[in-house]
């Protein structure tokens, strides 16, 4: 057998990772509904800071808001695309063209190598000289730049009052990034 021909057999049974655009905010409900119909799929994920109900807490985001990775086999003796774009959570498969967006299997490694070494890192919800608007108390509507937090869930940050700049020490739930 020729090399070209042996490269033609290992591409026509080759599976690679496409790309899912999913429904808002659900990407968990697609990623579910495909992973039960027996698709393997991958959901890149980071943690981060947020607040919810007045209170600063860490939750799971996806990394590609409203997207995730399917892998498909390319010959047709593999599972069927056809019961993908009507899962449940699930808009469209990605295509340029009339083509699917296919991504390096090397691409997904990385992302999955990744996911794993930074699984405890926890993305602030402030950085320092980010500038946020105090949302809560004596100096609610306030323009602020944030300094830093204490480990408490509370912040300095520095405003502005009659020409002096001031320091403060506020509940981190307090705060809202400017837009």
């Amino acid at each position: 057998m020729t090399s070209a021909a042996h490269q033609s057999m290992n591409t026509a049974s080759r599976t690679w990772w496409y790309v899912i655009h999913t429904k808002p905010k659900q990407e968990a409900r697609a990623l579910l509904n495909l992973t039960n119909q027996g698709y393997e799929c991958f959901l890149p994920m980071h943690k981060k800071q947020v607040v919810r109900r007045a209170a600063v807490v860490t939750q799971a985001e996806p990394l590609f808001s409203r997207y995730l990775f399917i892998q498909l086999d390319t010959n047709l003796s593999g599972k069927s695309w056809g019961p993908i774009r009507s899962t449940l959570g699930v808009s469209k498969l990605v295509v340029f063209g009339s083509e699917p967006a296919c991504v390096d299997s090397g691409l997904i490694h990385l992302f999955k190598q990744r996911e794993l070494s930074v699984a405890d890192q926890v993305t602030p919800l402030f950085k320092t000289g980010d500038q946020v608007v105090i949302a809560h108390g004596p100096f609610a509507g306030l323009n602020a730049t944030f300094q830093m937090s204490d480990g408490e869930m509370r912040a300095m940050v520095l405003i502005e009052v009659l020409n002096q700049v001031s320091k403060l020490k506020l509940p981190l739930a307090d705060l809202r990034r400017v837009a």
